[in-house]
C-alpha cells in the first residue's frame, strides 16, 4: 500500500505547479492586450519607438522636454488630447 503522506505531498505540488504555470499564463494575456486596452491609440508616423508595446517619440525618457509640445506643459493631454498619465500614472 502507497503511503498516504507521499500522496499527499505530490498532490500538493502538482497543484502549486498547476497554480502558477495558470499565473504565467495570465500574466502573459495581460501583457499582450496593450493595444486593446487603447483601442483609441493611433500614435503619429513619428512615434516609432516601443515602450512596454506602446509607441512613442525618440527622447520619451526626458518628455518634460520631448513630448509637452503636443502633451502639454503638465503632459495631461495639450493639443493632442491624450495624457501620459493614462499609461504612465505618477511616472512622472
Amino acid at each position: 500500500m502507497k503511503n498516504p503522506l507521499k500522496i499527499k505531498n505530490r498532490m500538493k505540488a502538482h497543484v502549486a505547479g498547476m497554480v502558477s504555470v495558470i499565473l504565467l499564463m495570465f500574466v502573459l494575456i495581460i501583457s499582450c492586450e496593450k493595444e486593446e486596452n487603447y483601442p483609441q491609440y493611433n500614435p503619429p508616423a513619428d512615434h516609432t519607438v516601443s515602450q512596454d508595446g506602446v509607441m512613442h517619440k525618440s527622447g520619451l525618457h526626458d518628455p518634460l522636454t520631448n513630448c509637452v509640445g503636443c502633451h502639454g506643459a503638465d503632459l495631461q493631454g495639450g493639443n493632442v488630447g491624450v495624457s501620459c498619465f493614462e499609461c504612465h500614472s505618477q511616472k512622472w
